[in-house]
């Protein structure tokens, strides 16, 4: 046991796993037994965010506490400033040895020199893992930056090296960041890669309701996506099990949570980059020290909130420069005034901003600006605007229907003034085309040839 009590802290991170993948949110395919035992015992996020659809830009928001356009990553191929301050220089600077084990996506350089590599101290690590390797045949490189080559299913590989580091420092309070690619899917062939046996257990089972109605590459894919993630779930279980038998389980965090989701080619020829909950909400928990009992947070969660959190239940002050808090007074109770909404910045398919609220998604996009080339706009254009409680799918669109013009106009003021607590420049926004009361909504068959 560390000597000086400080938690450990496990940064338990999927990449573009969708929170509807989990029991704890209906999943009815007991895909994450694991996982929903963390929602159960521990504590759950129920309504957590990604602050960023992509992984580089959501990657450097979780690293450092700030949105994409404030790290300067606001694309994937963008390296995260050898001067940012990260997760790994907070908690060495409080004693903690630091570790990274899997995809780093920060560098746009491979093998990812010291000086790319946000400060930690024990690195076994690929810049873009889903390039570097394969469902069996894992390489990384290590701290001289050496190929490694790990055997096993990628999942399992990664999860072994995690349990040698856990074991090498269980007597110093240490910090492991490990970032797994999975369920994500194999850019080479665009496939999700399940491990055998596992993607003809689930295929054509279970389908979420947006798409069994846009449909996209879901049916080809599902079985492969649900196979990762129970491989994912069964690995967190065996973290838990070596934390058990090292008695280290009740004084070390557990942090579970993914970059962005996954809409499965229905919002955009992509899989993500949308304002969408298939896109931007993703699965979060915590486990062990003091989130045990800590029960269910129902307010909106974004990932700038995460780094706050984890450094303010170790005990580490948190710099008032960031624009996320922590979640730790709503756990205790506390009368903690908390944001109505949650701010995502999208880039890449466009230069996009959303908010939403625990009823309303609301998003603007603009029209004359590259995505791969453009952080920001002084203008935008409104594109969406969906009544969740009405249509928890998003398959409707009102934006510019008269009638939700007060509803519109209060959304578009708390969406500039969420871009400039961002540190963005107070914007422009045309208002859609007005159609009128009473006028026909989208339908499904229009918003699909729309997107």
């Amino acid at each position: 046991m560390n000597a000086n009590k400080q938690p450990n802290v496990i940064v338990f991170f999927t990449d573009q796993q969708r929170w509807d993948t989990t029991g704890a949110h209906g999943n009815p395919l007991d895909l994450t037994p694991n996982f929903d035992r963390m929602a159960r015992e521990g504590a759950h996020v129920y309504n957590s965010f990604t602050c960023q659809p992509v992984c580089g830009p959501a990657r450097s928001s979780l690293q450092t506490g700030l949105y994409a356009t404030q790290t300067g990553c606001y694309v994937n191929g963008i390296p995260l400033s050898p001067a940012s301050k990260t997760l790994a220089h907070y908690f060495r600077d409080a004693g903690y040895r630091t570790g990274y084990i899997g995809k780093w996506h920060l560098a746009h350089e491979e093998p990812v020199p010291e000086e790319k590599r946000g400060g930690y101290d024990y690195w076994l690590a690929s810049d873009v893992l889903e390039f570097s390797s394969d469902a069996y045949d894992t390489v990384m490189y290590d701290n001289d930056n050496k190929p490694v080559k790990l055997p096993g299913y990628r999942v399992d590989a990664m999860t072994d090296a995690a349990i040698r580091y856990i074991d090498r420092e269980k007597n110093h309070p240490f910090f492991l960041f490990l970032s797994y690619i999975e369920p994500h899917h194999q850019n080479h062939t665009d496939n999700y890669p399940a491990p055998i046996g596992y993607e003809q257990k689930y295929a054509g089972r279970y389908v979420p309701p947006d798409l069994a109605a846009l449909g996209g590459t879901a049916h080809a894919h599902l079985g492969g996506y649900y196979g990762m993630v129970k491989r994912l779930d069964e690995a967190l279980g065996r973290l838990f099990d070596a934390l058990r038998s090292l008695g280290l389980e009740e004084n070390t965090i557990v942090m579970f949570t993914s970059d962005h989701g996954c809409h499965f080619k229905t919002r955009n020829g992509e899989y993500k980059r949308s304002c969408h909950d298939s896109s931007i909400r993703v699965p979060t928990a915590f486990a062990g020290g003091c989130f045990a009992g800590g029960g269910q947070v129902r307010q909106l969660v974004s990932l700038v909130d995460l780094p706050p959190t984890l450094l303010d239940a170790a005990g580490i002050p948190v710099p008032a420069s960031l624009p996320g808090r922590s979640i730790l007074p709503l756990l205790r109770g506390e009368k903690e005034e908390w944001p109505e909404e949650v701010f995502v910045q999208i880039s890449e398919s466009q230069v996009g901003r959303s908010i939403r609220t625990d009823r309303w998604k609301y998003s603007v996009s603009a029209p004359d600006k590259r995505g791969y080339e453009h952080a920001s706009s002084d203008s935008y254009t409104e594109e969406f605007l969906y009544d969740l409680h009405a249509d928890p799918y998003e398959l409707v669109n009102l934006i510019g229907i008269e009638s939700y013009e007060p509803v519109v106009a209060d959304l578009r003021k708390r969406l500039v003034r969420k871009m400039r607590e961002a540190g963005e420049a107070e914007p422009t926004i045309v208002p859609a085309p007005v159609r009128p009361k009473g006028g026909r909504r989208v339908s499904v068959e229009e918003l699909r040839v729309k997107l």
